[in-house]
């Protein structure tokens, strides 16, 4: 039997194939779109046991290739450039694409884990799985919102169904693994790379009330997604839309010291607070880009209570510790 990693190559999913790894799991099919080429190297250290276009694979299960040999599927792939324009490829990628999955798991009995978006709460100020909270600011956004949706529906048709299916809202992932994405890199990654070139690490201005540096997100460390992940695969009987992020907001400032005194201690240096290193000139602040105005997510905070009655009950690395070990990482 096989388990399958769809966008394989990426950030999260070459993070799962490494977990799945360190479990004893070879028998991966690893399926991605390798036309930015250089995502290969995320699955140079891990062992899997064929890899296949995504055109190719989606043609293939939905022929019945596939049928009764996958135990499970970690649907990671989509497109998740928040700045995308292209309205009929989003929706394309990461709506119609995934249907095909679902429905397939859905008849097959697989486990069925995939990656969903705080995205879908775009303007809210409430993050919690339900549909009055949900009001996605983006095409992106909106492709993650719609098949959450259908998956309710699903779940409803299928009352009593023996399938798992688990959709994980991600909220600011950081972590290995993410240098190919370029602009759409974690905070952390920017501020490790900015420093090492400059000196310095910038952050904006504040906006939406907020103070210089003081807009908060919820940070989850990779690290914990991967736990995460394992937990529900480990625990078919589960299913579900939870959020995946610490339920702890911290500050862009909170992001900006952590790297900082990250690339510090890499030299023998000791930390400072954010008062010196603004003295310093360590970090900086620019203005608030107008392009972002209106479409910018100034707070957000995963609300913990569906993932923690499900019964995670591991702690999450805070940004100090996960940046931390992610600097640590990067200059390996």
């Amino acid at each position: 039997m096989y388990t399958i990693v769809t966008g394989a190559a990426g950030f999260i999913g070459s993070n799962l194939v490494h977990a799945l790894n360190e479990r004893g799991v070879t028998r991966i099919i690893a399926v991605d779109n390798l036309t930015k080429a250089d995502k290969f190297k995320n699955l140079v250290d891990c062992e899997i046991a064929d890899y296949l276009d995504k055109q190719e694979f989606i043609d293939r299960l939905l022929a019945g290739d596939f049928d009764g040999d996958v135990d499970a599927i970690l649907h990671e792939g989509a497109c998740s450039d928040t700045m995308e324009t292209d309205g009929r490829y989003m929706m394309e990628n990461n709506y119609r694409y995934s249907l095909g999955i679902l429905d397939w798991c859905l008849e097959q009995e697989v486990q069925l884990l995939y990656a969903s978006s705080a995205a879908t709460y775009g303007g809210s100020s409430v993050f919690k799985e339900e549909r009055p909270h949900e009001a996605p600011l983006n095409v992106y956004g909106y492709s993650k919102f719609l098949f959450d949706q259908v998956v309710r529906q699903r779940f409803a048709e299928a009352a009593g169904s023996n399938s798992q299916i688990v959709g994980f809202r991600y909220f600011n992932v950081y972590g290995p693994r993410e240098q190919h994405k370029g602009r759409m890199a974690s905070v952390a990654f920017h501020h490790y790379h900015q420093f090492q070139a400059d000196g310095k690490v910038k952050l904006f201005e504040g906006c939406d009330g907020y103070g210089n540096g003081e807009q908060q997100r919820d940070f989850v460390y990779i690290g914990d997604v991967n736990k995460v992940n394992m937990f529900f695969l480990d625990h078919p009987e589960k299913s579900g839309i939870f959020n995946l992020g610490t339920g702890r907001a911290q500050s862009f400032n909170d992001v900006a010291v952590a790297s900082v005194n990250g690339c510090r201690k890499l030299k023998g240096l000791d930390a400072l607070p954010l008062a010196e290193l603004l003295r310093q000139g360590l970090i900086e602040y620019i203005p608030f880009p107008d392009a972002l105005r209106g479409k910018y997510q100034s707070f957000t905070q995963a609300d913990s209570t569906k993932l923690r009655a499900a019964g995670y009950d591991a702690p999450f690395a805070t940004v100090a510790e996960g940046v931390s070990q992610y600097v640590e990482w990067l200059k390996g």
